[in-house]
């Protein structure tokens, strides 16, 4: 009895190593048919990569890379979708749907500006601002003609009251809506010793808004012949970083109480003589300076006058400062002057 319990316990373990032996054969045989098959799988991509990139580069059969695979899976995606976008396309075109894109697109590009002009004005100057309209910087369709046959952008400059939406405020934005020709910075408060900080916002936001290659600061008291002005800086031999003005330096005035007091005066030495820069009549800085204002204005120290301002920013900067007679507004049209102060 023992012996048959015996045999029995023996032909059950026999059975059961069978299958175990079995199912791990199976289970070794899917294994290797999954991974000659990812093999093979990963194979032709290789292939099909390796043409690619030689068909691209133009440079025989190479090894791929990682970072040349990963730009061919991308080129081949972009591939598709662009296939899909055409076949869309085609669809549209036959329903009717882009005649008024094609339309559009037919017609020939904006052109860039060649420069913005930023006119700074303020409340209560809207003679000046009219007498400007009427004398050089125009109105309406020769307004925006300037704008798209020269280059030429113009915008008078102008904050907001301390009284945020009183009839000082509500005057400007009436009269931008006739004129459609102010940039108002709504982020700065309109007050006489706050110039510099204005300055700084225009250039700061006008070379975010418009992609120039210029950027100009005019007083709303300087009348400008614009086609000379034009034909001066296209004329101008380009670099990255040009201010261009009326260059100058002056006393340091440091009795408080008079009409250029400078807080800051003991910066400036024994000599009490500013450093070079330009006259803030008017003066242009390229885009690259006026991107330099827009990325550190919260950095950028502001004294007394925006002129010195402005300069005070360059000095430690690789910048050509180019001195222009042509930028000396006086009080009377000068000799070769595209400006004139009023």
């Amino acid at each position: 009895m023992q012996k048959k319990e015996s045999g029995g316990r023996f032909t059950g373990m026999v059975i059961r190593s069978r299958i175990s032996i079995l199912l791990f054969s199976m289970f070794s045989a899917f294994a290797s048919l999954y991974v000659a098959g990812r093999l093979w799988q990963d194979a032709e991509n290789r292939v099909y990569l390796a043409k690619e990139l030689d068909r691209i580069t133009g440079q025989g059969k190479s090894v791929l890379s990682v970072a040349d695979s990963w730009k061919i899976i991308e080129c081949r995606e972009q591939q598709k979708i662009l296939s899909g976008l055409e076949m869309e396309l085609a669809a549209a075109k036959q329903e009717g749907f882009v005649s008024k894109l094609l339309s559009e697109t037919d017609k020939s590009p904006m052109r860039k500006p060649l420069v913005v002009v930023g006119i700074l004005t303020g409340f209560g100057r809207k003679s000046n601002r009219d007498a400007i309209r009427k004398a050089w910087m125009g109105t309406g369709t020769t307004l925006k003609k300037l704008e798209e046959q020269k280059g030429i952008v113009i915008r008078f400059i102008i904050g907001r009251s301390s009284n945020r939406g009183d009839s000082l405020d509500r005057g400007i934005d009436n009269e931008n809506a006739l004129a459609n020709d102010i940039f108002i910075l709504d982020n700065h408060v309109e007050a006489p010793e706050e110039l510099p900080n204005k300055t700084k916002l225009f250039f700061a936001q006008a070379a975010e808004h418009w992609d120039a290659r210029y950027y100009a600061k005019v007083n709303d008291d300087v009348y400008v012949n614009i086609d000379a002005f034009a034909n001066t800086l296209a004329a101008q031999e380009y670099k990255p970083r040009l201010y261009i003005g009326c260059m100058k330096s002056g006393e340091v005035f440091s009795e408080k109480g008079k009409r250029w007091y400078e807080p800051d005066w003991w910066k400036f030495g024994d000599g009490k003589t500013y450093f070079r820069h330009a006259s803030g009549e008017m003066f242009v800085i390229t885009k690259a300076l006026a991107k330099f204002i827009s990325i550190n204005k919260s950095f950028l120290r502001t004294y007394a006058h925006d002129d010195i301002s402005v300069g005070s920013w360059f000095i430690g900067l690789d910048v050509q400062h180019v001195d222009e007679n042509k930028f000396c507004c006086s009080s009377s049209w000068s000799t070769g002057a595209l400006c004139s102060g009023v």
